[in-house]
């Protein structure tokens, strides 16, 4: 048949009946998208979209030796690596039998990493396709790779922060409280390890030696669950967020605490509910900027502060409609990203406190994002199953 004769074929369809299920069909999405603009799916700026998720898609991470390569894990016990460029799958990382919530590849991409929620860790080898190791912990709370070396750090739910060589598997555990050790991170180089825990406590691991160097408590600490850690780029300070709101500058070689940022809780002139809404609130992401000194911190009220170190002040508040996921700077600039939960991703100019850009695509909450090294695209993962890849160069950046 021509085209012709398709068109009219197709004119003469009976397309009414499916139409008289559509108020159907959308009561069901609105119930999916609850807290998502309307018309949010209508815009999609991404060049690339990975559905290969049947579930809610929670983290994301990016080969660190050519960014050509994205690992996403979701909730549908799936991991995936694929190719940024077109979202070719390369390979399942398959036998996961929990909700994929940590995933990333080793500082020469040699190596991929999966976690489950249950506290099953994968390892596979990138370029030949297959598993090469795993093991299985408490239940996982964060997991990441040594900038330098096959080493593997992993926090679980009884407190432990558990330490393997990859692939021979020789492991170090270091034992914290009693409690979640909620976040984590290496610094110095790999040296150390800063964790967090939900007791509101935080100590700096030395990881040769096994022992504990420093740990914040009491007044130092914080007094409620640590929800994130970042330190800068010479390592000399640390950044600790919490569900108390206030976000702690360390010393890291004192262990002391050099000033604390506090979101002033002035709630606006609003009604109740907003006011009830301001008692939820928590840092959700932070990160030091490595070109200037300041840093970022994003709060679950969709506040973004910008603040200056040296003043130790608030230089910016960038407001958000909705709560802030996570935070990323861009290696080599003032620029700081954001995503959050109306399901957008923003670029913001750490300076002037000015947005950017800001890129939509997704017709649910953004739940983790990467940045390429230099600046061009950003890979997001969101509620709505897919993973989407924007390009965010600009000419006049």
């Amino acid at each position: 048949p021509s085209a012709d004769d398709l068109a009219e074929e197709m004119e003469d369809g009976d397309f009414e009946d499916e139409g008289a299920e559509e108020p159907d069909a959308e009561a069901w999405e609105s119930e999916d998208d609850e807290g998502v603009e309307d018309g949010m799916e209508a815009q999609d700026d991404s060049e690339v979209t990975f559905s290969l998720h049947s579930a809610s898609v929670f983290c994301v991470s990016l080969d660190p030796k050519t960014n050509a390569l994205a690992v996403t894990g979701g909730e549908d016990d799936k991991a995936f690596v694929w190719r940024v460029s077109d979202g070719e799958l390369l390979f399942e990382c398959s036998g996961h039998k929990d909700s994929v919530t940590c995933a990333g590849f080793s500082h020469d991409s040699v190596f991929v990493a999966t976690g489950d929620m249950s506290g099953l860790i994968k390892v596979w080898r990138v370029d030949a396709k297959e598993e090469v190791w795993s093991f299985e912990v408490g239940d996982l709370e964060w997991m990441e790779w040594h900038p330098q070396a096959h080493v593997l750090l992993a926090g679980t739910a009884d407190g432990n922060t558990w330490m393997w060589k990859i692939p021979s598997g020789d492991c170090k555990t270091f034992q914290g409280p009693a409690c979640p050790a909620t976040c984590g991170r290496m610094e110095d180089g790999g040296k150390r390890a800063v964790v967090g825990y939900e007791d509101g406590t935080m100590r700096i691991w030395d990881l040769k030696q096994g022992t504990s160097l420093h740990v914040l408590k009491g007044q130092d600490g914080h007094q409620d669950p640590l929800t994130c850690v970042a330190s800068n780029q010479d390592g000399s300070l640390i950044m600790t967020g919490s569900v108390d709101c206030h976000a702690k500058l360390v010393n890291s070689a004192t262990g002391k605490v050099v000033c604390v940022f506090k979101m002033e809780s002035v709630t606006p002139k609003a009604p109740i509910s907003e006011g009830e809404e301001a008692e939820s609130n928590s840092v959700e992401s932070l990160g030091f900027c490595n070109v200037m000194p300041l840093a970022a911190v994003g709060y679950l009220d969709g506040t973004l502060a910008i603040y200056d170190l040296s003043t130790q002040s608030l230089r910016h508040k960038c407001q958000h409609e909705s709560g802030i996921v996570q935070l990323l700077w861009e290696e080599s600039s003032a620029v700081v990203y954001t995503c959050s939960l109306d399901g957008a991703v923003r670029l913001w100019d750490a300076r002037s406190g000015k947005m950017i850009s800001e890129y939509r695509g997704h017709s649910a909450e953004i739940l983790d994002f990467a940045v390429n090294k230099d600046a061009s695209i950003v890979v997001t993962t969101s509620g709505d199953h897919q993973a989407k890849v924007f390009c965010v160069q600009r000419p006049d950046r």
